[in-house]
């Protein structure tokens, strides 16, 4: 059955809800630690979960711990370092730890780069380590030709991710389409409507496992090519549309179901230029 296709009045109950959280839940702030979550987010959270028997999970390259502390009390499934840890229906687990001569590798590298660039951060994720350049826009090649020499120094253990205004080194293999599907195996999220928004390109993964699950692949924001069949234009649309998936799940279903439409609402232009060559590939 296609998207084009599918009924769409469905209950909460028949959803399995998949969140990112910088980007899409939360507005990206100029360091890692000057987010957080507001009362209102976290009881829509809470109330979409208890409504949904508790499928809703999110899937973060933050750690686990730290999207913890973020939601306490709020305790949610989760997926941390873009799917390396998971903690689900079957409990905490991890993929294997890279060494600890590759993450002081990676470490040193990064403090080196931050000790003679001011406006550079290095977050350390304890298994994953993430070089800012938010506040350093001007390094940005610098920083991601320097960050691309370590991981081929250090492939097999780290790869590199890019994402907005960051480059990370993170264990190698882990993907959030690998936590996304381990969730779709196991109760209560077997079975139901895959549901995945993201805003970043470590989501992408995510967006194509779930189009070929015939589930809902939202990207927000957009302005970039991206295997998202839907889009929303920022956090706070993002919040919205929870709060109508909380009181009329099918009508929110259906707006999202309208993909073409949706995608196009916000794309930039590297977004329609893709959308257009692919268009004419298959004409």
């Amino acid at each position: 059955m296609t998207g084009a296709t599918r009924s769409y009045n469905l209950a909460l109950t028949a959803i399995a809800l998949f969140l990112d959280v910088d980007g899409t839940l939360l507005e990206i702030a100029a360091t890692p630690r000057a987010v957080s979550v507001s009362d209102d987010l976290r009881e829509r959270l809470r109330a979409l979960s208890s409504a949904g028997g508790g499928a809703v999970a999110l899937v973060s390259g933050r750690a686990i711990a730290d999207l913890d502390a973020l939601f306490a009390p709020l305790t949610l499934p989760s997926a941390g370092l873009h799917g390396f840890e998971r903690r689900g229906a079957s409990g905490y687990g991890r993929r294997p730890l890279p060494s600890a001569a590759a993450l002081e590798a990676a470490r040193a590298a990064m403090l080196d780069l931050a000790g003679r660039h001011a406006g550079l951060l290095v977050e350390d994720k304890r298994f994953a380590l993430a070089l800012h350049y938010r506040e350093a826009p001007h390094l940005e090649d610098a920083v991601v030709k320097a960050m691309e020499n370590v991981a081929t120094r250090l492939a097999g253990e780290l790869e590199l991710q890019h994402g907005k205004m960051v480059v990370e080194l993170r264990p190698a293999g882990a993907t959030k389409a690998e936590a996304v599907a381990a969730f779709l195996a196991e109760a209560p999220f077997a079975g139901r409507l895959a549901v995945f928004i993201g805003d970043d390109l470590t989501d992408e993964p995510a967006f194509e496992l779930v189009n070929r699950l015939d589930g809902l692949s939202v990207v927000v924001g957009a302005g970039r090519a991206s295997a998202a069949r839907a889009c929303l234009a920022d956090v706070n649309a993002v919040h919205d549309w929870l709060a109508q998936l909380q009181g009329e799940p099918a009508a929110a279903l259906r707006r999202l179901s309208a993909a073409q439409s949706a995608a196009r609402a916000c794309e930039g232009p590297d977004r329609a230029a893709s959308r257009g060559a692919r268009l004419r590939s298959q004409s």
